[in-house]
């Protein structure tokens, strides 16, 4: 007669894992659920850029959208959204002995799609066509400046009580794409939606990365006040900076 039963052993480990995995799903901080997010827009005012873009007539539309609600509105009703992904670029490192690896050599983010429910007077698709119109002058066909139609997209995780649990900012966002939209006779029983494809230069994580990268203006400032901190203290009698 064995002395240590190892079939019991097995058991308990298994119903030991089994029980620490449902206290999880039971904890008071849950799980994160899909449908439970915020999508907030703050897109451009068309007249950021070096010489302005005064002569697009679509700029003062935007400023006008910005206060009669009708971005927040698009923003609620953002029907699905990708949370984006990031890439590190890496080469083979053949300068060693040996098998290879990896090494980084930077990274790169793609385009992520959206989905839009349309009110009967489409405002949520002429909201992103109007956006869209900064990059582009109607009236003349000239291209604008990139400040003036990058925005910022801030899209956050929620949970049962609807606080915000994660949340990431996509940095010089705008709508690359406006996806086409299908009529049908016999489509009754469905509403109208739009796709957007949005392109931006990068994401940060709003948790631990909301301030970086700085900007080199920000940079320059910092170090420029610094300069002067130092010395304006050097300046001062040693016994004054010990008081």
């Amino acid at each position: 007669m064995s002395l240590f039963n190892t079939n019991g052993l097995t058991d308990a480990l298994a119903y030991g894992t089994l029980s620490e995995i449902l206290g999880l799903g039971n904890s008071t901080d849950g799980m994160s659920r899909k449908n439970r997010y915020e999508v907030t827009l703050y897109p451009p005012t068309g007249s950021r850029g070096s010489r302005g873009n005064t002569t697009n007539v679509f700029s003062k539309i935007m400023g006008d959208l910005l206060g009669d609600g009708t971005v927040r509105a698009t923003g609620l009703r953002c029907e699905s959204i990708s949370m984006p992904g990031r890439n590190m670029d890496s080469t083979p490192d053949t300068n060693i002995y040996g098998p290879e690896r990896e090494i980084v050599t930077g990274y790169s983010f793609g385009d992520i799609n959206a989905i839009f429910q349309c009110s009967s007077d489409m405002r949520e698709k002429k909201y992103w066509e109007t956006w869209q119109r900064l990059t582009f002058n109607p009236k003349t066909f000239d291209i604008g400046y990139y400040k003036d139609y990058v925005g910022t997209v801030d899209i956050h995780t929620l949970d049962e009580q609807e606080n915000r649990r994660y949340g990431v900012r996509l940095v010089e966002a705008w709508p690359k794409t406006i996806g086409p939209q299908q009529l049908a006779y016999n489509d009754n029983n469905s509403y109208q939606t739009v796709d957007i494809t949005i392109a931006y230069r990068y994401w940060v994580n709003l948790t631990d990365e909301s301030s970086e990268p700085r900007s080199i203006g920000s940079r320059i400032a910092e170090r420029a006040v610094n300069t002067v901190t130092r010395r304006i203290t050097s300046q001062i009698p040693s016994v004054i900076r010990r008081l």
